[in-house]
């Protein structure tokens, strides 16, 4: 009966966020005589992605750009619908949540693409020419620097958890993660969690409920209250938006887990039937290129499967050369994470372990 009960409350959850899905749409016009205008539909934050399209636009002048950006449940209700009604959303979809966008591909909602481009592409991020992985980013620990003293710095997550555990009082309700209820991105990281090892992340769960954790939807809301020193600690951010924090806040710093870091690609989709499909092709083989690459090095998500850490990030010299980084593969084990009863039951055994010992609430605070 609780599972029942469970599942239409998530049921009902889901519909209501999409009806209530909102976007913050920002247009680019085009430089030169407008020749077309890409719609995008993203969860990427405009501050992140912005210097890539000002740059995509440097080299295709002609093209406008609509983007349209949303939490990641919201663009994956809305695209799910969209592609039910064979109404294609957009020209182009960006998500964290590649599991999301794998799940779309596989009922059919994608289009197939290939070009020199997309045979730069790393093997574990890339989907029947589908799905494409185009940054590498790994969930980092961001802590406040006047609140957790270095000698307290967790550099693993057996750490984090003995941590919590041994200094229970002065880090409850400090410390802040994703509401994998509300946060695709946070379910993934979460799911790919226990994969790694289901008797660490039991207890690093345990402690973090002890502690009484505050769940968030997003990682820009975590960030900033890491910063003002509301939170002490921030458990799963994706690097790209920590370090960017970190750069405006010095106070922040930046843990790369060394036991192991779990590695995400945000993923591109060119819906299937996209009205301007050619244009979703051009700036993915953009993102793809050398040159969008490096802009995206420089500008907007700062780490590479390559190269070393940016400066000042506490971690391995080398990512992928110390061999903790774990990244989660655009394939076909991503249908499991989106398996719905699998997921009803993750969610609720999450809920009843984080939440509920706190507040029964569900809030998207």
């Amino acid at each position: 009966m609780i599972r029942i009960c469970f599942a239409l409350l998530v049921a009902g959850f889901t519909a209501a966020q999409a009806l209530a899905a909102e976007s913050n749409k920002t247009l680019f016009p085009a430089v030169q005589p407008d020749a077309g205008t890409l719609t995008i539909y993203s969860t990427t934050d405009l501050v992140a992605i912005k210097p890539l399209i000002e740059d995509f636009q440097k080299s295709s002048p002609d093209v406008s750009i609509d983007y349209n950006e949303y939490l990641t449940n919201e663009l994956n209700a809305l695209a799910s619908e969209a592609c039910r009604k064979q109404e294609p959303l957009g020209d182009l979809l960006l998500s964290s949540s590649v599991d999301q966008l794998l799940k779309l591909a596989n009922d059919g909602c994608a289009a197939a693409h290939t070009s020199p481009e997309t045979l730069r592409v790393a093997e574990w991020a890339n989907w029947r020419d589908e799905v494409f992985g185009f940054t590498y980013e790994p969930a980092v620990f961001v802590y406040n620097r006047s609140k957790v003293p270095p000698a307290e710095v967790p550099r693993t997550h057996v750490e984090l958890a003995d941590l919590l555990r041994e200094r229970l009082d002065y880090y409850r309700g400090r410390v802040g993660t994703y509401d994998i209820r509300l946060s695709g991105i946070g379910y993934l990281l979460a799911f790919n969690d226990a994969r790694q090892t289901t008797t660490v992340f039991g207890r690093l769960l345990e402690s973090m409920a002890r502690a009484s954790a505050v769940a968030r939807c997003c990682t820009g809301e975590i960030l900033e209250e890491v910063a003002k020193g509301n939170l002490y600690i921030g458990y799963n951010m994706l690097g790209s938006y920590a370090y960017d924090a970190a750069q405006r806040h010095p106070e922040l710093g930046v843990v790369v887990p060394r036991d192991y870091t779990l590695v995400l690609s945000r993923g591109a989709l060119i819906p299937k039937g996209a009205q301007r499909a050619d244009l979703g092709a051009r700036f993915l083989d953009y993102l793809l290129s050398e040159r969008g690459q490096s802009v995206a090095r420089t500008n907007a998500f700062y780490f590479t499967e390559s190269g070393e850490l940016p400066p000042g990030v506490d971690g391995p010299q080398n990512l992928k050369e110390s061999g903790v980084a774990q990244p989660i593969r655009i394939g076909p084990a991503l249908l499991a994470v989106q398996d719905r009863a699998q997921r009803q039951r993750f969610i609720e055994d999450w809920s009843q372990s984080l939440i509920e010992l706190n507040s029964p609430a569900w809030t998207r605070e």
